[in-house]
């Protein structure tokens, strides 16, 4: 390997392990935003604003990564290796997965550019996908990757993860508590209307 192949290996894999904690980032505070776990503070607009520059940035560093894999001739991935899954005859099922997390994240992107232009049922359901996004984006770092044994990745990945789950477990109580609550609460009756004799009751 020389040096300017080693050059866009090593861009490849710093821009890979960028784009993947910038979107465990962004899914993150995503989940604390919706969640309200962290009391308004800091306020849910400074959160939201977080929220989508991590997720264009994570675009930005997936594009870096794409592009030096492109441009390194070790592995020499084409247009089909890149775009289309089990097309690269490199570590096929890891590139599938990294394949599927740039197109869920595209389409999330998208859909954010796109949220006062679509319905917004389209919009959540789209939305969503953010969470399955960043556990294909897991499994690839751990399978493509060659990074996955670096105690530092491993510490980084393993912190995201608990709170990716520890988020998305408060959420789906918090969401089953409101719906018991709505539920429960009784519709209050309407007043009957004061005649004459109720009010000299």
């Amino acid at each position: 390997m020389n040096n300017q192949t080693e050059l866009w290996w090593y861009v490849a894999r710093s821009g890979g392990i960028v784009a993947l904690i910038l979107t465990g980032m962004s899914v993150i505070w995503g989940l604390a935003l919706s969640t309200k776990v962290m009391n308004g503070t800091p306020s849910p607009k400074w959160l939201l604003s977080l929220h989508k520059w991590l997720g264009a940035l994570s675009v930005t560093f997936t594009g870096i990564h794409i592009g030096a894999l492109a441009l390194d001739s070790y592995v020499q991935f084409g247009l089909a290796d890149i775009v289309i899954p089990y097309a690269s005859e490199w570590k096929p099922g890891p590139v599938a997965w990294g394949i599927v997390t740039t197109y869920l994240l595209i389409a999330v992107q998208a859909s954010s550019m796109l949220m006062r232009r679509i319905p917004r049922r389209w919009w959540k359901a789209i939305h969503m996908s953010s969470w399955a996004l960043f556990w294909t984006g897991i499994v690839h770092g751990i399978t493509a990757g060659t990074d996955a044994t670096n105690p530092l990745y491993v510490a980084v990945t393993g912190a995201m993860t608990l709170l990716v789950v520890w988020l998305t477990v408060s959420r789906t109580l918090i969401s089953k508590r409101r719906r018991r609550a709505s539920t429960s609460t009784p519709v209050p009756s309407p007043e009957p209307a004061r005649t004459h004799d109720s009010a000299l009751a």
